[in-house]
Formats: C-alpha cells, sequence, structure tokens
C-alpha cells in the first residue's frame, strides 16, 4: 500500500500538468485565431460602441428614465457588448466542431474538452477588453460614475461573471448545433435579451405581460447591481436600497448559467465523439 501510494500521486500530477499543458494550448489557439480574423475583432468594438451612440444621441432625447440616458444605458450596452462577443463564440465553437479538427484532436493524447475552453478563455478575455473600451468611449461622451475604487471592483467581477456565463451558453450551443449558421443564429438571439429588460427602459413602461418576464429574467439583476455600483441609481433613477439582494441574485443567475452551461457542453462534446 506504502509503495501504491507515491505512484498514484505521481500518475495523477502528471495529469492535471497535461490538462494544463493542453488548456494553455487550447486557448493560444484561440488567440491566434482570433487575431487572424481583424474584421470581427473590429466589428466587436463597433457595433456595441455604435449602439451606444444610438441609444443615446437618437433616442436617448425621448427617454424619461429619471436621470441622463447615457447613465441609464450604458451598464446595458455593456452586457450587449459582451452578448455579441458570445455569438461569436457559438460560431466558432461550431466551426471547429463541423471541421476534420475536432477529429484530428480526438487522434491525440490531448483532453478533447479543453478545445471548448480555448474558445471560452478567449472569448472572455476579447469581451472583456471590448467592454473596456465601451466604457472608455461611455466616459468620452459624458457618462460619468461616481463609484469608489471598492464599488469598481464589485462591478468589474459582476460584469466579468456575465460574460462567463454567456460565454459558456454560447459554447453549448456551439458544441451542441449541427451547422455554424444555427449557432451564429442561435448565439444572435442572445443579443436580444437586454432589451427585454431593464437595461434601456424601466419595464414600468411595458405591458403587463412582458413587465413580469423584464423584472425576473437573469439581466435585469445584474443590470440593477451594475448601475447602482457604478452611479448609486437604479430604475426610474431612485437611489438602490436592496443592493446586495439584486447582487446575490445576478451572481447566482451567473453561477447557474455557467455550471449548467459547462456540464451540458461536455456532455455533448462526449456524445458527438461517439
Amino acid at each position: 500500500m506504502s509503495a501504491d501510494a507515491p505512484a498514484v500521486h505521481d500518475a495523477s500530477s502528471r495529469r492535471l500538468r497535461y490538462l494544463r499543458i493542453d488548456a494553455t494550448t487550447m486557448f493560444s489557439r484561440s488567440l491566434r485565431m482570433m487575431s487572424r480574423d481583424p474584421d470581427e475583432l473590429l466589428l466587436a468594438l463597433i457595433l456595441p460602441i455604435a449602439i451606444m451612440l444610438m441609444f443615446v444621441y437618437v433616442f436617448g432625447g425621448a427617454m424619461s428614465v429619471g436621470t441622463d440616458y447615457i447613465t441609464y444605458a450604458t451598464p446595458g450596452v455593456i452586457l450587449l457588448c459582451a452578448g455579441y462577443g458570445a455569438s461569436n463564440t457559438a460560431l466558432a465553437v461550431a466551426t471547429d466542431m463541423n471541421g476534420g479538427i475536432i477529429d484530428r484532436f480526438r487522434s491525440m493524447p490531448i483532453v478533447g474538452a479543453t478545445v471548448v475552453f480555448g474558445h471560452v478563455a478567449a472569448s472572455v478575455v476579447k469581451n472583456s477588453v471590448s467592454t473596456a473600451v465601451v466604457l472608455i468611449v461611455a466616459v468620452a461622451i459624458g457618462f460619468r460614475p461616481s463609484a469608489s475604487l471598492a464599488d469598481w471592483l464589485a462591478a468589474a467581477g459582476i460584469v466579468l461573471a456575465y460574460v462567463l456565463a454567456v460565454t459558456c451558453l454560447a459554447a453549448f450551443i456551439g458544441v451542441s448545433v449541427r451547422t455554424p449558421a444555427a449557432a451564429g443564429g442561435l448565439g444572435f438571439v442572445m443579443l436580444f435579451l437586454p432589451y427585454v429588460s431593464s437595461a434601456f427602459v424601466p419595464p414600468e413602461t411595458m405591458p403587463a405581460w412582458l413587465r413580469g418576464f423584464a423584472e425576473t429574467q437573469p439581466i435585469t439583476p445584474i443590470i440593477e447591481s451594475i448601475r447602482a455600483l457604478l452611479v448609486g441609481v437604479g430604475t426610474g433613477g431612485s437611489p438602490v436600497h436592496d443592493l446586495g439582494s439584486q447582487s446575490v441574485t445576478g451572481l447566482a443567475w451567473c453561477a447557474a448559467i455557467t455550471l449548467a452551461s459547462l456540464a451540458a457542453a461536455a456532455c455533448a462534446f462526449s456524445r458527438k465523439g461517439r
């Protein structure tokens, strides 16, 4: 027994080391693939910025939300930016799954799930950069956050949790669908979820049947938490008194979506390999 214990420990250490190497390799591969498609990177930055400018300068004057519209809408545009990046992740994963490269990877001594991990990790990095750019543009056109350093860190953590959640969901879509076109279509649907929330208008202005969904869907507590942390107000421009509850609810949604999507993506990946 004493002789077997070191051997088991060494085998486990080797597996972990190989897993780290595989994950790092696939992450680097996904980053290189992104860098070779500058059009996608450029569009990932231009689209959210264009949407922000449209809402602020085209629709903002007609919106009554109790505060400057750019103050109200910026958190929603940030999440919209993450949703667009996630839709590209679904397309990239589906392209891999439907190409010969996955069969090649399966014939090699690597952990297959690290292929999906590489796409997710690279997308999180890309979305974080594009989110920072969008925030810089928002400040340039009038967004004035009043957050402390602790508030900024908390808001960044919530945004990162949301980015990870939607990216994992997109990866599951990419693994599950049969064609890249289907992945692009389903991934693009995620772009519309922030519109039916408190991201751009208060839910109170919506019809009763739609208001219930807008108030209870996952994005609303995330939006309210980010808005309260950065500018200290919630829907309608009023102070937020339940920030803790909103944050816990939003983070719980993010954790549930992340874990469920990862588990479902792993199962779908294994099933396609049979």
